[in-house]
């Protein structure tokens, strides 16, 4: 899908260029991805492979958020947090009693929600996550990983044990350390991020990082004469992975917004109940 939405938040204005695409993939039967695309909120869910219901509990993620937000344009970190533990309940409500390990449902979230202008009167992005799904941000120049994955191998690679290209072929790779519907709390990791300029914001299950470099994903993005704008971006790497082997499901959401008196992406304070989020290296 594409769509390209004009916002006004307080004396601010911007653009969204949105695009988003899903694939199941050349191997797998079911596609356990899914997707939020706005206005307010952004999200990629990917039910977890192997255990139950792992397209069910992505499905209820986006149904909660979307139903929290309706046709909502900005919101607040609180409003965000407490949407994702409702989340996180429909998801735990999938998993029968007296269930065994294989029939927990489970799944990982990541993505962006605009916020409203704080105190100083400047809108920011809200950048979250629980599991390995990611969050990429390109400004122009460089491709940042916003996200950190909770992953056996994120782990092992904070911990100096092994690199990110080691990374890549470990039999641990797949193995997440949180999801959504494993325990009462989500417990989420939040980035506020200033609003300004162009920015182009990648959100993505990790169908498309297994097939993908950040350098190819760079490389996609390039290829396009104006980036932020609605040009079937997602469509064109959730493409890129499938021909590059799609070993399972790829799920992309893009979102470029081209900002009117938005500042130049200063620094925006963490509100004291999100300030126990580890800073991205």
């Amino acid at each position: 899908m594409e769509g390209e939405l004009a916002l006004s938040l307080g004396t601010h204005s911007v653009r969204l260029f949105v695009s988003a695409s899903s694939d199941i993939g050349s191997t797998r039967e079911v596609n356990e991805d899914s997707y939020l695309a706005g206005p307010a909120v952004f999200v990629v869910a990917d039910g977890m492979g192997g255990h139950a219901h792992g397209d069910r509990a992505s499905a209820a993620v986006v149904r909660v958020l979307s139903e929290h937000y309706g046709n909502q344009v900005s919101t607040t970190s609180s409003s965000v947090l407490a949407s994702i533990e409702v989340a996180n309940t429909a998801v735990r409500a999938l998993t029968p009693n007296g269930r065994q390990d294989d029939e927990i449902a489970g799944t990982t979230l990541t993505g962006i929600a605009l916020l409203v202008p704080g105190s100083d009167g400047l809108p920011s992005w809200m950048a979250f996550n629980v599991g390995d799904s990611r969050t990429y941000l390109w400004q122009g120049k460089t491709l940042d990983q916003i996200t950190i994955d909770h992953s056996a191998v994120q782990d092992l690679i904070d911990s100096g044990l092994i690199s990110r290209a080691q990374a890549e072929n470990h039999p641990e790779r797949n193995i997440v350390t949180r999801a959504m519907g494993i325990d009462d709390e989500p417990d989420a990791d939040v980035w506020l991020i200033p609003a300004g300029g162009e920015q182009l914001f990648i959100m993505c299950s990790d169908g498309l990082t297994k097939e993908l470099s950040d350098a190819q994903i760079v490389e996609i993005i390039g290829d396009s004469p104006d980036p932020f704008a609605s040009d079937s971006l997602a469509g064109r790497l959730v493409d890129a992975a499938v021909t590059a082997g799609g070993r399972d499901n790829v799920t992309v959401v893009a979102v470029g917004a081209v900002w009117t008196d938005a500042g130049s992406g200063g620094s925006t304070p963490m509100p004291a109940f999100l300030e126990e989020t580890a800073p991205r290296k």
